[in-house]
């Protein structure tokens, strides 16, 4: 028996389904598609670490199947468990999502050390064979450095071929409660030997895991959340109850731009959408370069004008408009969310009052998660069993608390915390942000400290989409400290998501440059400041309109406008120093951004010099939409020439931004060139093809 569904191909072989062929990855014979590793359970294999050949994958037997519309969902099982995968496809791309659920069908109890969502054997066309012939991208992250794609070649990446089966991995596991800190969960493998290109995506909120490696001389992709080897994680079953594993998605095509513009409709499908957020606003936001962690009542009135000139949809006041304590040291004394008197003596509804006075909605900031070791009144106020703990004992990173929100008490006194933000101050749009990962997890209420941090992370989303459906008035931001939590399944509920918070603008062209392949532009918000300091990251800016003039000159003005036109424009920094000109330099910047919302909101990636690093002289990055590519040129440093080839040929190219001071554009047979007079400057171009 043959089963189809999209790109996907199944055989029943005696009583066994197996998958054989899944996009461009095709394996004649058939694998089994489902591992589970059961603790007590013989693991049939020497290969040390990997996640293939599993206690149970190979002893499962086929049950059924059942197709209904785009949902394919086979079931199989053994004398310990049962299976059930479902695979969904969706329209205008040709990505499959899939997850496995597992229930425990035998009479004892028994506890679950790994669970693949998916496993696909068939990577190469000539098995281990084909190792020269292919690459995998990773997606690196840190905070500042966000989205940082590196290619390497399998043998590079040690999977050299000593004998058909070996104990090297490409893989990588994520441990923590930022779901982004170090990677993100996806990743594309390429065939150069047929122009093969694959894209996955894991969508995880906490610890998640892929691995890249040979199985019996042939090279598979394993794909699921956190286990016990990387993560320890593990999951008791009693009789009759299941386990869900994340979602998963498989994207295919024989381009990068290609493949990335099918992952970028199937995010589409899923990504969080709120019907006041469709237009993608103009954000102001008085943190960066501006207040910091230090808004008064009367650095508002003195901004918030000209941003409302400007034609600001939102104005957001950042940290510090709670606690009475001086910004520098404000977070171990943060957790009550309750106005600060000292910073708006006339009440922060008054302030919020009057950024709307001005035709702009007002934003709130706040940092749900945490409690500052140092807030005596929430210490107080809640529980140990309210808190994240480990070995009896809470846990604590940089001066702050983990709250529990698994604990009805902690939702009970946050979600009066949103409703006096929402009713009470006024707030059209609440930044969450998230400036510490906890670690492995907790122990507290939980079989172990993995299967803890999974519970928590759900229970915060689960809240936090109750928020968001409890206060359709308000946009709800996703911040992680920046992009430190920029997963899918993050992005699944906010209709937006902070992409870094890198206080540099002349290094956000490199994770600009790259954020379309992570993230859908509808959701990237990327921070515009084209007053930025020169001070620390803690210091506020003391500056003058006499130093801005001296120190501020057109370029910077064009980069930072130019660095958020690829995603949602996050406007920061003392605006109101700005003279006429430069104003008006930032003005055209957000006419531009709004005229080109719709083909964004449509637009695929493009990448005419493939993804950029820290470091490269210049940056070209944009999307296309129909017959127009929209692209992003940063000349950052070295040659003031930057060529850019077109493949699908050029009939047309002009500078949409600026309209002034524009560089010199250049026709070629392969593309286009772009001559700047000068370094650190960017155009935005519209080339129709």
């Amino acid at each position: 028996m043959q089963i189809t569904f999209g790109q996907l191909s199944f055989t029943l072989k005696d009583d066994k389904i197996l998958l054989t062929n899944c996009g461009s990855l095709s394996f004649p014979d058939g694998n089994t598609f489902v591992e589970v590793q059961i603790s007590g359970q013989n693991k049939p294999t020497h290969m040390g670490a990997k996640m293939a050949s599993s206690s149970e994958g190979a002893s499962l037997r086929y049950v059924s199947h059942a197709q209904n519309g785009n949902t394919l969902q086979i079931v199989q099982t053994n004398e310990r468990i049962q299976t059930t995968t479902v695979f969904t496809r969706y329209e205008n791309t040709n990505a499959v999502r899939v997850y496995t659920q597992v229930k425990n069908v035998s009479e004892n109890d028994i506890v679950l050390e790994e669970v693949s969502a998916l496993t696909v054997l068939g990577l190469g066309k000539k098995g281990v064979s084909s190792v020269e012939d292919l690459y995998f991208t990773r997606f690196l992250q840190t905070h500042h450095g966000e989205c940082q794609p590196r290619r390497q070649s399998f043998i590079d990446a040690g999977l050299y071929v000593a004998k058909a089966e070996g104990q090297r991995r490409i893989a990588f596991a994520n441990v923590g409660s930022w779901s982004t800190k170090e990677e993100l969960p996806q990743g594309v493998i390429e065939d150069v030997s047929t122009g093969d290109f694959t894209m996955f995506q894991i969508e995880s909120n906490s610890s998640w895991y892929y691995e890249i490696a040979d199985f019996r001389a042939y090279y598979y992709l394993y794909l699921g959340g956190a286990n016990l080897p990387f993560g320890g994680w593990s999951k008791k079953l009693s009789k009759g109850e299941s386990y869900r594993t994340v979602n998963v998605a498989l994207t295919f095509g024989k381009s990068l731009n290609e493949v990335l513009a099918q992952m970028t409709a199937y995010r589409r499908h899923i990504a969080g959408r709120n019907d006041l957020d469709i237009a993608m606003p103009v954000i102001f936001n008085e943190y960066m370069h501006l207040s910091w962690d230090s808004p008064t009542e009367e650095n508002t009135r003195k901004v918030a004008p000209v941003a409302a000139r400007l034609g600001m949809d939102y104005y957001v006041i950042d940290c510090g408009w709670h606690n009475e304590e001086d910004g520098n040291i404000i977070y171990p004394y943060v957790g009550q969310w309750k106005e600060s008197q000292a910073r708006f003596p006339h009440g922060l509804r008054t302030i919020t009052d009057y950024i709307r006075s001005l035709g702009m909605k007002a934003g709130l900031w706040i940092e749900p998660e945490i409690i500052g070791v140092k807030c005596q009144e929430m210490l107080e106020y809640y529980d140990d069993d309210c808190f994240l703990q480990r070995n009896g004992k809470r846990l604590a990173v940089m001066n702050r608390h983990f709250l529990d929100y698994r604990n009805p008490k902690v939702r009970a006194y946050m979600s009066e915390t949103i409703r006096r933000m929402v009713e009470d101050y006024g707030a059209d749009y609440i930044k969450f942000d998230y400036n510490q990962d906890c670690g492995v997890g907790t122990d507290y209420l939980s079989f172990c400290v993995g299967e803890g941090l999974e519970t928590c992370a759900n229970a915060f989303l689960d809240w936090a989409k109750e928020m968001i459906d409890r206060f359709p008035q308000t946009v709800f931001e996703a911040c992680s400290s920046g992009g430190m939590r920029m997963d899918y399944k993050t992005l699944s509920a906010f209709s937006l998501v902070s992409t870094s918070d890198q206080t540099d603008y002349i290094k956000y062209p490199y994770i600009a440059g790259n954020v379309l392949s992570a993230v859908v532009p509808e959701q990237a918000a990327v921070w515009s400041y084209p007053v930025e300091s020169l001070g620390s990251f803690e210091k506020c800016f003391d500056g003058t309109a006499e130093w801005v003039q001296k120190y501020i000159d057109k370029d910077r003005i064009i980069v930072n406008m130019i660095n958020s036109f690829l995603g949602r424009m996050h406007l920061a920094s003392h605006i109101e120093l700005l003279d006429e000109q430069q104003l008006a330099l930032v003005k055209e910047g957000i006419d531009y951004y709004r005229s080109i919302v719709s083909a964004k909101k449509t637009g695929t990636p493009y990448f005419p010099l493939g993804f950029t690093r820290f470091g490269e002289n210049c940056v070209a990055s944009g999307f296309q939409n129909a017959n127009v590519i929209y692209l992003a040129v940063w000349c950052l440093k070295g040659d003031t020439t930057v060529r850019i080839p077109i493949k699908e040929g050029v009939k047309n190219v002009r500078c949409a931004y600026p309209l002034s001071f524009t560089p010199k554009l250049i026709k070629t047979g392969d593309g286009i060139e772009v001559r700047f007079t000068r370094t650190a400057t960017a155009a935005f171009l519209e080339i129709e093809i």
